[in-house]
Order: structure tokens, then sequence, then C-alpha cells
């Protein structure tokens, strides 16, 4: 593992209190790095492709997630994008959806899936599924989705049930379909209206290089780090679902391309190519609750300490599910309601905010309103 030195790159020295210098410093580099700031790509599919995987259980919120990081894009680009298979949505990393670009999908399934595979072997023998019922699940999602069609998960379910393959209840179905995916053999196909729809991956996905392990390693490596640092390896490991000794392989062959900051007992990776953010006047961002700025890793202390509510930082508040976030720090929660003229942005603030941060805030909300192309309205959500 590289033992570079640290350089000065603006990162404080931890300190006691609430939000310390450390924190903001960590949260402005994050910001910087996750095109949150000045974004400068202007296609949903290079935001993907510089991140790597945006997850994607809250399809609207990761369109969302994606258009806050392009610039000038609205609801209707990024769904674009997802329809011609720009940007593809499958299980990979963990065990959820994730947005990713063609280029990179058998990649990245090739590096990552076994360990998916694996944490869900338990609940997949809990639901009787077995290599025989994969083969015949597989066979079945071939036979009806070659030559180009594309189907709804209640389709797929009807062409399983005809291929002897049991999907009673969500969870089995589920299943079934999640290892299809991991497999490689289905992907997303265009949306038909609001439900999603499955394809073939070799039909989809336009052929592409293999990488050996190393080599993929070192991909994702350096996209995680180049966008998510400063970031420690164990962060790296959550968000990948990868080893340990996988990250401490990946951070040795990345070698010089990634800087290292040591801060208290805590080991910080980033890009070396990184450059100091500018200091900017007040910024504030309202996030969908699985956002990369939040979801991308283990340690989330460094933005959390501003709140009154531990609500927002553990994901249980049910009532504003989203993530308000100034300066980095999360404040407060958000919740979205579309109407047929305006999409209603209710906000629950749990932290004391200065006027100028309340100012923000509006804006932020009026960001999401041009992203849907509609009017907002705001409410103040019940304490």
């Amino acid at each position: 593992m590289p033992q570079a030195s640290p350089r000065g790159s603006g990162i404080g020295d931890p300190e006691r209190g609430s939000v310390t210098r450390r924190d903001i410093d960590i949260a402005r580099w994050r910001l910087a790095h996750q095109q949150l700031l000045t974004p400068i790509l202007t296609q949903p599919g290079e935001v993907v492709r510089r991140l790597g995987a945006v997850q994607a259980q809250d399809y609207a919120g990761a369109k969302w997630a994606v258009g806050m990081r392009a610039r000038g894009a609205v609801d209707a680009v990024v769904e674009q994008a997802l329809s011609d298979g720009s940007i593809v949505r499958t299980h990979v990393l963990r065990p959820t959806w994730h947005f990713v670009t063609p280029a990179d999908i058998r990649w990245m399934l090739a590096l990552t899936a076994p360990r998916v595979k694996a944490a869900m072997a338990h609940y997949d023998r809990q639901l009787g599924l077995d290599a025989a019922v994969f083969r015949r699940s597989h066979a079945a999602l071939t036979r009806a989705l070659r030559d180009g069609r594309q189907l709804t998960r209640a389709e797929l379910a009807h062409v399983l049930r005809r291929g002897r393959v049991d999907v009673t209840g969500s969870q089995r179905l589920g299943h079934v379909l999640m290892r299809a995916e991991l497999e490689g053999l289905v992907c997303s196909g265009a949306r038909r209206g609001k439900q999603a729809t499955y394809a073939l991956l070799e039909e989809r996905v336009p052929p592409a290089a293999p990488l050996d392990r190393d080599a993929a390693l070192l991909e994702l490596t350096g996209r995680y780090f180049a966008t998510r640092g400063p970031a420690t390896a164990q962060d790296f490991a959550w968000w990948s679902g990868l080893t340990l000794a996988d990250v401490r392989r990946g951070v040795e062959i990345a070698g010089r391309r990634l800087e290292r900051e040591v801060i208290g007992d805590e080991t910080y990776w980033l890009a070396r190519s990184a450059r100091s953010p500018r200091k900017r006047s007040r910024t504030a961002h309202l996030l969908p609750n699985y956002d990369e700025y939040f979801i991308g890793f283990k340690n989330r202390s460094a933005i959390g300490k501003r709140l009154n509510s531990t609500d927002i930082v553990m994901g249980r508040d049910a009532l504003t599910p989203h993530v308000i976030v100034v300066d980095g720090q999360l404040v407060g929660g958000w919740k979205r309601t579309l109407t047929k003229t305006a999409v209603v942005v209710e906000l629950r603030v749990r932290a004391d905010l200065r006027a100028s941060e309340k100012q923000a805030v509006v804006v932020a909300a009026q960001a999401f309103g041009d992203f849907l192309e509609l009017p907002v309205e705001l409410r103040r959500a019940p304490s």
C-alpha cells in the first residue's frame, strides 16, 4: 500500500464539539467530488459513469440524484437515458438496485456479483430456491425476452409459472429476477408507462472487452475515491460489497493515483488529482434518501452532527424520508408529493438554521421543481 505523506489538502485536524473543522472540510471535499457544488458534466450517463454506480431502489429519487449532478438536466432527460439504455438498472455491488452504464455493467457484475449471491444464499434456501430452480427460471426468461422483447415484472411472473417456476409471493419472484440480473442474464429495459421492464442483457448492452480482476479492482477503486474521497477503506468496502482484503488490494494497485490522509486514528484516501474545492457561499441540497453523498459511506458521523434527532441519520423518519443538507451537513428531512399542477415539498428541519441557510433550502427546493419542470409548493411537515 502506498505510504504517501499528507500534502496539506485542507482536511483539518479533529476537534471536540458538535461540528468540527474536520467535519466541515470532509463535507466540502465530498460535495465537490460528487458534482454537488459546480457540476461540470451535462449528460446523465456521464454522471453515472463518473460515480461508478448510483443506488436506485427509489427510482424517482435516483433520477434526481443523477439529475442534480448533470448541469441543466431535467427529469425527462434522465428518463430518456434510461429508456435508450445509456443507463441501465440492475442489482450490483450490494443486494439492491443501482444505475450503471452499459460499458461498466459486465465487469462490475463479474467483480461484485459473487459476494451478493453469497449474501443472498441463506434467503434463497429459505425460499426453496436452488440451482435447479434457477436453471428453469433462466431458460424461461431467455425464451420470453429474446429478439428484443421487454416484459414487466407481472408478465415475467406469468412466464415463470408457465416454465414450472413457483413465484408465489413477492419475495420469491424478486429473488429469481435478482439472480438473473446477478448472472448477467437480464437488466432493465425501457419503462412502459410507470412500470419497469426487463430485457436480455446481451441484447440491451453492446459487447465489451472483459477486465481481469485486478483491472476491475483498479477501476472501481479509482472511481470510488475520486468521487467520494476523503473516504476510508471501510467506507469503500461498505459501498462496494467487497472484502477489506479486496479493498486493500485495490488501493495497492492504484498506487500513487491515490493520496493518503491520516487524521487522528483514521486513514482517508482521495484521488491524487483532486484539487481543494473553492470556498463558496451558503449551499443547500434536497437529496434523495439513498443519495450517494449519504449512502456511499459506512461512517456518516462527519455530516450528521447538527441534527437534533438521529432519525434522519438512521433512516427512521418515514414522514420525511429524504434528507436536507446545508453546507454538507444533514439538517433535516423532506418529502415529495406530485399533484397535477405542482410538486409539494414538505420540509422537516431538525437543526437550528440561520436566515441565510433557510433561504438556501428554499433555493434547493426550487432546483428540485426545475428538475421536474413543475412549480413548487413548500410546506412545513408536522413535528
